[in-house]
């Protein structure tokens, strides 16, 4: 017994003290941030995400510094990592909504403008937070099911009866967007232009001429990866993407010139 308990007080004391530096780091990255050590800063709030694991503030955080460095692909970047891990987090999606604006990238798609605030309603909450609206209403719709069965009164049986009814589409419909908000969360098919301008060829290679090249997309795009092969060998290895543009405009790109959120 005692060299069980000793196994846990050494781990809890282990944890305890990453916890302990973790948090030295974070105090350490927005000291660095306040004396405008930009890079400083990003290089350790890298490094406490990689000890006590990431997180949306952090995410934003390190968007912020590249932001101040005049990263604005990068900053793009972990704003759409913070929202990933957080829908709710308001100042990562003003931040990302600015930076947007600022450099003129344009993130029109071909929905509905119905559709699109649809959308946006509901990735706006975390599947944990519609899963647990989907309880509630579960909750609700037991209840209401409850006073059908039991009530003698007619008005209070038409209640439970159509409100249950109501309460029960609202449920399957919440349930639905945990599951779409989850798929999000785990989705990695989206990634970041984060060089000044890239050019996408209408094939996995470098454009010989101007027949080959498709279209020149600027730092900040959001495209969605389709697929992706791998060029020669060794050191000229390199790795293409067929991407889509929120346009439907689709080309190859080079994989340095993106990176996946």
């Amino acid at each position: 017994m005692m060299s069980r308990r000793l196994i846990y007080a050494l781990v809890l004391s282990v944890l305890g003290t990453i916890a302990i530096n973790a948090q030295d780091l974070i105090k350490s990255a927005n000291a660095a941030y306040e004396k405008d050590e930009f890079e400083r800063a990003i290089e350790l709030y890298s490094k406490a995400a990689q000890e006590q694991g990431t997180s949306s503030e952090l995410y934003y955080n390190i968007g912020n510094a590249h932001y101040r460095l005049g990263n604005m692909g990068e900053a793009i970047l972990y704003y759409e990592r913070a929202l990933k891990l957080d829908p709710s987090n308001g100042d990562a999606r003003t931040n990302l909504e600015f930076v947007k604006e600022k450099i003129n990238v344009d993130t029109a798609s071909g929905d509905s403008y119905f559709s699109s605030k649809l959308m946006r309603m509901i990735t706006g909450q975390s599947s944990n937070t519609w899963a647990v609206i989907s309880v509630v209403l579960f909750l609700a719709f037991v209840a209401a099911l409850l006073i059908y069965i039991f009530m003698d009164n007619i008005m209070l049986r038409k209640i439970g009866f159509f409100g249950g009814g109501i309460v029960l589409v609202m449920m399957i419909a919440t349930l639905s967007f945990s599951f779409v908000c989850r798929n999000q969360a785990r989705n990695t098919s989206y990634a970041i232009v984060t060089v000044p301008s890239s050019t996408l060829s209408t094939s996995p290679r470098i454009p010989k001429d101007k027949t080959e090249e498709a279209f020149l997309l600027n730092e900040g795009y959001k495209v969605q990866i389709v697929d992706s092969v791998k060029t020669g060998e060794g050191e000229n290895a390199m790795s293409w993407y067929d991407v889509t543009t929120s346009d439907g405009h689709r080309a190859w790109i080079k994989g340095s010139d993106i990176v996946i959120i």
